[in-house]
């Protein structure tokens, strides 16, 4: 593997030449197979494993968004692999244990899809489904919740009150996105990194202790994928007349 710095300038030419970012993806596939085969826990197979696709984007997405300032690029690609490789897992998981509606059912000669044979009643299938699905990812979310020692109740008692604190929230989650490390740290220590997080995103560290365990539960929705529950965290609006 090349230099680190001889990596930066790689990826800073990527950025501004489609053929050097297809050529970069290339040179560093060795690299993305084996973040690949970390997650699976076996050496990916091109053409077969979806995954390894996913990884690639991924480490593609990774180049577009990097600066020097980020610190080694190759650290974060591999928190960026990761990351989309559980999103992925999770909406797969999901979706194998929902009725697929282009089974085919029927057994008079004319097999349809259950798509064809639904009539009035799709609405109410589509609308379990997705029921079904926020409660198994609300399940999922309350388990690793309890990683921290928080409650969802713990999550709504601590939601700022005030729209600005809202704002500064938000400010924190989208440095945590492009610091993609941060996320990571908070995973593995099980603590939230207020220095950094207070420093990057210019919001007060009272702030960021003020409302930690909301904070914890938002970051903690980016890590995975918890489309339904950052969803619903994202939009959540202040009272009028609260306080922080």
């Amino acid at each position: 593997m090349k230099p680190d710095y001889d990596i930066v300038s790689r990826v800073y030419a990527a950025k501004e030449d489609a053929k050097a970012a297809d050529e970069l993806v290339r040179e560093y596939l060795p690299f993305i197979k084996s973040e690949t085969a970390k997650f699976l826990k076996r050496f990916p197979v091109e053409g077969q494993d979806d995954e390894l696709g996913i990884a690639m984007f991924a480490f593609y997405e990774a180049a577009m968004a990097y600066s020097r300032e980020k610190g080694a690029f190759l650290k974060l690609a591999a928190v960026a692999v990761r990351n989309r490789l559980i999103d992925y897992q999770r909406r797969e998981q999901r979706h194998a244990k929902n009725l697929s509606l282009d089974q085919t059912v029927g057994g008079d000669g004319e097999s349809r899809t259950v798509m064809e044979q639904l009539d009035t009643g799709h609405d109410e299938i589509a609308h379990c489904q997705m029921r079904k699905a926020a409660r198994e990812e609300i399940e999922d979310f309350v388990c690793q919740l309890s990683e921290f020692d928080l409650k969802l109740t713990d999550i709504a008692d601590n939601c700022p009150k005030q729209e600005r604190t809202m704002a500064a929230c938000r400010r924190v989650l989208a440095y945590a996105r492009e610091n993609p490390l941060y996320l990571e740290q908070l995973v593995s220590t099980r603590k939230l990194p207020v220095s950094p997080l207070s420093e990057g995103s210019g919001v007060d560290k009272k702030t960021l202790e003020r409302h930690r365990k909301y904070l914890v539960a938002l970051l903690l929705a980016f890590t995975n994928g918890f489309e339904i529950i950052r969803g619903h965290l994202c939009r959540m609006t202040p009272k009028k007349g609260g306080v922080n």
